[in-house]
């Protein structure tokens, strides 16, 4: 039930990470606070397709 997806930054749009969710349990998208090598410094990544 566990799907990968991209972790995308918020501010420069580059997909720096992937990680798996479970689909059943976690419906929305998944945003972390993580480093951006592009702006080198912590930005919100989100969840893209």
């Amino acid at each position: 039930m566990r799907e990968i997806v991209n972790l995308q930054c918020t501010v420069c749009k580059e997909r720096n990470y992937s990680t798996t969710k479970n689909k059943k349990t976690t419906t929305g998208r998944l945003e972390f606070s993580k480093f951006c090598n592009r702006c080198r410094k912590h930005q919100p990544h989100k969840e893209s397709k």
